[in-house]
C-alpha cells in the first residue's frame, strides 16, 4: 500500500507531460483516449461511499472503550479534530485571499457556473438538518455524503458501546470489509497513470486553440503551489510550535529538531506511514514520551491526523471553484471545511489519500470531478509538504498528551 503511494507520483508526473504533449500536437486524437479519463473519474467515484462507511466505523470503534484508554484517546481526537480544523481555516483565508483561479480561464467554465447557480438553492440550517439521514440506504443511492458520515461516526461510536463478544464480531466483519475496499482501492489507484493521462490530454486540448488560456491556467496552478507551501508553513512553524509551547510548556525547535529525522521521511517519500516507525522511535529516546503514549498517539494520528492534507483538500476545492468560475458562499465553504474534516478521519490510510478526500469534497460541493486534472498537475508538489505538516501534527500531539498525562520529557536536555 505504502509503496504505491511512494512511486505513483512520479508515474503521474510523467503521464501528465505526455498528456500536454499529446493534446498539443494530435488534439483531433484526444477524443479516442478521453474515455479512459471519464472511467478512471468512475472508477474512483464507485469506491467513494464504500471506503468513507468502512474506514469511518472501524476508525471510530478502534478507538477502545476502558476508561484510561477513553481519556487518553479523547484529548488525542480534540486535539487532532481541532488542529486539523485550524489548518483548513488557514487553506480556506489564504485562497480567499490569494484566489489563483481566478485567471484559470477554463473552456466552459461559465456554463459550469450557470448550473450550480441555478440548482436549488437550500438555507445553512436545513443543510445542518439534512446532514441527519432519514434513510441511510437511500443517501447512499444519493451519495449524500455528509449524511453517510454522520451515521458512520454514530454506528462506529455506539459499537463501542456493544458487549464485547458483538463489538469484535461487527469490528472484525468491517476490518475485513475494510480490507477488501482497500484491494478495490489500490488497483484502481494502479490505474492513475492512464487516467490522468486522459483527463490532462482532454483538458488541455480544450484550451489549446488559446495560448493565453494555458499561460493563464500555469499562472494560477503557480499561485495555488504558493497558497498550499505558504499555508503549510505557517501551520508548521507558527500554529503547532505555539500548541506545544502553551499546553506542554515545552520548546517547540528543540522537539523539532530531534524529530527532524521523522519529519525529512516524510518530506521526501510523501508518506507518513514511512515516517511512522521513526517518530515512534525518537519520540521515546529523544524526547522521553511512553510507550503507552507514542504507541497510541502516533499510530492514530497516522489513520486520522491530516492537518496538512486537510489544508491542501480545502484549498483546492476553493480553487477549483474560482477556475470554474464558482462564487462559493461563506455557508457553502464551511461545508466544504465540514467535509474535509470528517472525511479526514479515515481517508490517511488510504492510498493517495488526497485523491480520494478531494473526489469527496468535490461531489459535497457540487463541482465538476474533472477539476481535479487542474490539481493534478502540483500534485507531488503540494504532496512534500503537507505530508511533512501531518507527521509534525502527529508528533506535537504526542508531546500534549504525555505532557497532560503528567509525564516528564527530556525535549529540552
Amino acid at each position: 500500500m505504502k509503496k504505491i503511494k511512494i512511486a505513483l507520483p512520479w508515474q503521474i508526473l510523467i503521464a501528465m507531460a505526455l498528456g500536454i504533449i499529446f493534446a498539443l500536437t494530435c488534439t483531433s486524437w484526444v477524443k479516442y483516449v478521453s474515455w479512459a479519463g471519464d472511467i478512471f473519474l468512475r472508477l474512483l467515484k464507485m469506491v467513494v461511499i464504500p471506503v468513507i462507511f468502512t474506514s469511518m466505523i472501524v476508525g471510530v470503534a478502534s478507538v477502545g472503550k476502558s476508561a484510561d484508554l477513553g481519556r487518553i484517546a479523547g484529548k488525542t481526537l480534540a486535539f487532532f479534530v481541532i488542529t486539523t480544523l485550524i489548518a483548513t481555516f488557514i487553506g480556506l483565508g489564504l485562497v480567499n485571499l490569494i484566489a489563483p483561479g481566478e485567471g484559470a480561464q477554463i473552456v466552459d467554465a461559465n456554463e459550469t457556473a450557470q448550473q450550480l447557480m441555478n440548482a436549488e438553492k437550500v438555507s445553512l440550517g436545513q443543510q445542518l438538518i439534512n446532514i441527519v439521514p432519514e434513510n441511510i440506504f437511500k443517501d447512499m443511492v444519493n451519495s449524500n455524503l455528509l449524511s453517510i458520515i454522520f451515521f458512520a461516526i454514530m454506528f462506529g461510536f455506539f459499537v463501542t458501546q456493544a458487549e464485547e463478544k458483538s463489538r469484535t464480531t461487527i469490528l472484525d466483519f468491517f476490518q475485513a470489509l475494510f480490507e477488501v475496499i482497500m484491494k478495490i482501492i489500490m488497483n484502481v489507484i494502479k490505474l492513475a497513470p492512464i487516467g490522468v493521462f486522459a483527463i490532462v490530454s482532454k483538458m488541455v486540448a480544450q484550451q489549446a486553440g488559446d495560448m493565453a488560456r494555458l499561460a493563464g491556467m500555469a499562472q494560477s496552478l503557480g499561485l495555488f503551489l504558493v497558497v498550499v507551501w505558504a499555508g503549510c508553513l505557517i501551520h508548521f512553524f507558527i500554529v503547532m510550535p505555539a500548541i506545544v509551547y502553551f499546553l506542554a510548556h515545552e520548546n517547540p525547535y528543540k522537539h523539532m529538531k530531534k524529530m527532524s529525522t521523522a519529519i525529512l521521511t516524510a518530506f521526501s517519500t510523501c508518506s507518513s506511514g514511512a515516517a511512522l516507525p521513526i517518530s515512534m522511535k525518537d519520540s521515546q529516546e529523544k524526547c522521553g514520551i511512553s510507550n503507552k503514549i507514542a504507541s497510541f498517539v502516533l499510530p492514530l494520528g497516522a489513520t486520522i491526523d491530516m492537518n496538512g492534507t486537510a489544508l491542501y483538500e480545502c484549498a483546492a476545492v476553493i480553487f477549483i471553484a474560482q477556475a470554474y468560475g464558482v462564487d462559493m458562499s461563506f455557508m457553502q465553504q464551511l461545508i466544504v471545511v465540514v467535509t474535509v474534516l470528517f472525511s479526514a478521519i479515515g481517508a490517511a490510510s488510504i492510498p493517495m489519500a488526497g485523491l480520494v478526500m478531494l473526489t469527496i469534497a468535490l461531489n459535497v460541493a457540487g463541482l465538476p470531478l474533472e477539476g481535479i486534472g487542474i490539481v493534478l498537475a502540483v500534485e507531488q508538489l503540494c504532496d512534500m509538504p503537507r505530508t511533512a505538516t501531518n507527521t509534525y501534527g502527529e508528533q506535537s500531539a504526542a508531546v500534549v498528551i504525555a505532557k497532560s498525562e503528567g509525564e516528564k520529557l527530556t525535549i529540552s536536555d
